[in-house]
């Protein structure tokens, strides 16, 4: 990760945290808008994706895209060629576009582009939402489903009627709120493995987010609520690996499959090519698809998905405002655009497409 920010010095450490008023949920989509087209095509995004978690559809599901957004130019510049690309491969893949504006943190640094939009420490978070939202709502109306991690339960009813699928992270699969709010999206929803490669989290986050919850929640209002929540049935598992092992291999796999068995819940994998099971070296995330691809081929359906952190440009960069480069990342290392277009140009042959 990059080194944090130097965040603004307070005079009194002591004093009480102060406020600063946000827009209602109800303003922000008030203010960006869905028309109707648009709210029709992303709820066929959303069908698109439930489709191959519920065996409907065959093909690969592809979340791809950069490590997070920093700058919502390049992150559309981005979208624009892989719907291009996804147009073309769409016999075999059916891919989704990360537009991560939320980023966990270990102690503190860079949170995200809903927190700090301008990159200086500022935390704009007003416009850091609006400029999350009117990017997001730009790449849905390019024919890409967006996929986010919701990391705060505040930010998702700004942005969850623009999501087709959802990441709970390797920190948070653990946490009662967070299924809660699993359980209330129309999203497909994919909680990682926890930090030290089990799945166990994972599988109880699954069968608490598939039944209906009520929890407390803000209105499209601003004001306090209870929320109730039917459960959600579309929710997978996404290795991620732990501890600096992976867990893509064989093995994992049938041992991940069997556990999902005896909890009564259907085996649907997906393999996040990055994080510990690329040993967190960006270039192996190729060989980690590729290996993939051939447990599929050979197989293992319960394979339903990947996930790549890819950008314009190869690897990361550190947060140095006046010296940052287009395209590249601010926080993991990503693909670059030809590698990535090469490697699932490749996957789609190997899964029997026709590119167009």
């Amino acid at each position: 990760m990059n080194a944090p920010l130097t965040m603004p010095q307070h005079p009194d450490a002591t004093a009480s945290p102060s406020h600063h008023p946000l827009p209602t949920p109800g303003e922000l989509k008030q203010r960006i808008p869905l028309a109707p087209a648009l709210e029709a095509r992303i709820a066929q995004q959303r069908d698109a994706v439930q489709a191959v978690l519920d065996g409907r559809d065959d093909r690969l599901l592809v979340v791809v895209g950069p490590c997070s957004i920093h700058d919502p130019q390049a992150a559309l510049a981005y979208a624009e060629k892989l719907s291009e690309l996804a147009a073309r491969l769409d016999d075999r893949l059916l891919m989704v576009m990360r537009v991560y504006i939320e980023k966990p943190r270990t102690t503190v640094g860079w949170k995200g582009l809903a927190y700090d939009p301008h990159l200086d420490g500022s935390d704009d978070m007003a416009h850091g939402l609006e400029v999350s939202r009117r990017l997001m709502r730009d790449i849905a109306a390019l024919g890409m489903p967006v996929a986010t991690e919701l990391l705060h339960p505040m930010t998702a009813p700004y942005l969850e009627d623009l999501l087709s699928w959802v990441a709970i992270g390797a920190r948070t699969t653990e946490s009662q709120v967070h299924r809660e709010l699993a359980s209330g999206l129309q999203a497909a929803v994919g909680f990682k493995n926890g930090t030290d490669g089990s799945v166990d989290v994972a599988i109880a986050a699954m069968q608490s987010a598939a039944h209906p919850h009520r929890h407390f929640a803000i209105d499209d209002a601003g004001r306090p609520a209870m929320r109730e929540t039917r459960g959600n049935p579309h929710t997978h598992v996404v290795l991620r690996g732990g501890h600096g092992k992976p867990n893509y291999d064989a093995a994992s796999m049938r041992a991940c499959r069997l556990d999902l068995q005896a909890a009564g819940i259907t085996p649907r994998l997906m393999v996040d090519c990055s994080h510990a099971n690329s040993r967190k070296d960006h270039r192996r995330q190729t060989e980690v698809m590729l290996d993939v691809l051939e447990q599929r081929l050979a197989g293992n359906h319960d394979v339903i998905g990947v996930m790549l952190e890819s950008y314009l440009h190869e690897g990361k960069q550190p947060l140095k405002l006046g010296a940052l480069r287009y395209g590249v990342s601010v926080t993991d290392a990503c693909l670059g655009w030809e590698a990535t277009e090469h490697l699932l140009t490749l996957a789609a042959e190997r899964l029997g497409g026709v590119a167009r």
